[in-house]
């Protein structure tokens, strides 16, 4: 959606604009999207402003999918479209990240769940079963 707005890659626009305007737009499509319902999936600093995080629990069920820096470095390596990876130690940016975001996640988030390393479907049917438990979703 923020592409679609910007026009174009989220890098492209990082190094025209900055960090600060796009977040402008990321808190922009996250009030919209949020007011509608249905799964949205953020990215990595949507929470580092109060307004998304309030916008997020309030209007809907919010689950953090914690990853360790390094499980995270080793899914992202080959990632070259991310603005904030784009430096000399990508693995300590991480760490850096996480110390600064996780305790905003988990403020933010219903549920935390510990993504380690299962397969989508397994994932999935975490997510599923942390709802269920809750009353959110219909046990099936």
């Amino acid at each position: 959606m923020i592409e679609q707005r910007i026009g174009c890659s989220i890098r492209a626009f990082f190094e025209r604009e900055g960090e600060d305007r796009f977040r402008d737009i990321e808190a922009e499509v996250i009030d919209e999207l949020t007011r509608t319902g249905g799964v949205l999936s953020t990215g990595g600093g949507a929470v580092l402003r109060r307004e998304n995080r309030e916008h997020l629990h309030q209007r809907g069920q919010v689950i953090y999918l914690k990853s360790t820096p390094e499980e995270l470095m080793r899914r992202l390596r080959h990632d070259t479209q991310r603005p904030l990876l784009q430096v000399q130690d990508p693995l300590q940016r991480l760490r850096d990240l996480y110390a600064q975001r996780d305790p905003l996640y988990r403020e933010t988030a219903h549920f935390v769940i510990d993504t380690g390393r299962p397969s989508v479907a397994t994932l999935v049917n975490m997510i599923i079963m942390q709802l269920e438990l809750a009353g959110v979703l219909p046990k099936s």
